[in-house]
């Protein structure tokens, strides 16, 4: 199991300088209360611990790959009293295996870009979603990494691995039967794009 190409965990210092609120920022993706969810590449829960929060007391569960970043992620959670977080570890390209219920919402932010079999992977979301669930994508836009820049440095995936909107939309769609709900700006530097099963 190899993780998602340029995946890695960003620093917190300049993923709050992207999204400051994250709850608000979840909110604005169609993110409510009772909403049970999964983040696929949660890392050490940037959106999981907020996700919590909003959709409480419905759960999280937080999925990745790397044990260390789930054995923070759970640490943070303790530590901030957030109890509906849920760590799953495994490879999200056996996500509905990996979960123990359907979810209303399947997140996935950062990383479509470096998924190998993307087909699989969508597949796997609509297998692991509720019917009328949304799997919401955010991506970096498809612009030179130079121009995306965090405190002064460029940051971001490499400019080959971008995607516009159009090109993930081809790539959901063509996988599994999805329709997509809404595109959704998040200036300065990505898009969303929520599609419901």
């Amino acid at each position: 199991m190899e993780p998602f190409e340029n995946t890695g965990q960003p620093d917190w210092d300049w993923w709050g300088k992207l999204w400051p609120t994250p709850g608000a920022t979840l909110r604005e993706l169609g993110v409510e209360s009772g909403d049970a969810l999964a983040e696929v590449g949660c890392g050490n829960g940037y959106f999981a611990l907020p996700a919590a929060r909003v959709v409480d007391p419905a759960p999280v569960y937080a999925c990745d790959l790397d044990e260390s970043l789930l054995t923070e992620c759970s640490a943070l959670a303790d530590r901030q009293g957030v109890d509906n977080v849920e760590p799953v570890h495994g490879d999200a390209r056996r996500l509905s295996e990996l979960l123990p219920e359907p979810v209303d919402v399947v997140l996935l932010a950062n990383a479509f870009h470096g998924v190998d079999d993307r087909d699989a992977l969508v597949r796997e979301v609509e297998m692991s979603l509720c019917p009328g669930g949304r799997f919401v994508v955010v991506n970096w836009h498809a612009r030179p990494r130079e121009e995306t820049t965090v405190a002064d440095e460029p940051r971001g995936p490499p400019s080959t691995l971008r995607m516009t909107p159009d090109e993930t939309t081809a790539d959901v769609l063509g996988a599994a039967d999805f329709s997509l709900d809404e595109r959704i700006a998040l200036p300065p530097y990505h898009y969303a794009l929520a599609f419901e099963r």
